[in-house]
This record gives C-alpha cells, sequence and structure tokens, in this order.
C-alpha cells in the first residue's frame, strides 16, 4: 500500500513500477503486476526487466489478447538479444504453452 501511494506522487519511477510489478507476481495478484509492468514499460520501453516482466505478466494471463500481446513482445525481445536467458527461458515456456513445440525447442 505504501509503495502505490509513492508511486500516485512519483509516477515516473520506473523501479518503483517494477518492485510493485515483482511484489504483484510473488502475491499473485495479477492486475497489479501487469498494471505495474505496464507502466514501467510505458516510461522505459528499452528497459529489459520493465519489457520481460511486462511480457510475463501478459503471458500468464487468462485473456487470449493479453497472452497474444505477450508472445509479440517476447519475439521482440528474443530478436532485440538472442542471449538472454531470462528471455530464451520465458519465450520457450510461452512457445511450450501456446503448443508451438518447434519454437520452444529452438529456442
Amino acid at each position: 500500500l505504501g509503495l502505490r501511494t509513492r508511486l500516485q506522487n512519483d509516477a515516473g519511477n520506473v523501479e518503483g513500477w517494477l518492485m510493485l510489478g515483482r511484489t504483484g507476481m510473488v502475491l499473485g495478484n495479477a492486475g497489479t503486476a501487469t498494471g505495474a509492468y505496464a507502466n514501467a514499460y510505458r516510461l522505459a520501453p528499452k528497459n529489459s526487466d520493465a519489457a520481460l516482466g511486462y511480457a510475463e505478466a501478459l503471458t500468464r494471463s487468462s485473456d487470449p489478447e493479453d497472452n497474444r500481446r505477450g508472445g509479440e513482445l517476447l519475439r521482440q525481445l528474443v530478436s532485440r538479444d538472442h542471449t538472454d536467458i531470462r528471455v530464451l527461458s520465458l519465450y520457450a515456456f510461452n512457445a511450450f504453452e501456446q503448443r508451438r513445440f518447434g519454437e520452444a525447442v529452438a529456442a
């Protein structure tokens, strides 16, 4: 609650949004995690933690459109840096979950 209040007064704080996103993920609060990571990504689209966190939150959503957007973001991240093990792992897991086994193995 304190972090959310602080972010209302300092909405441009990327690190704060990332912390709230991680907290939301750990607590299983998808709405908080997705919203926080969306804000961090909007503020700093080249920040790999913001982009990867947002992609992960989207791919864990029950909304198929969120899953699609998360998968697209992961494809962009892989093309940007195909050596980041965090990106490759999430990309492979997402492809497996979507039953795209060839992509999962290739990652």
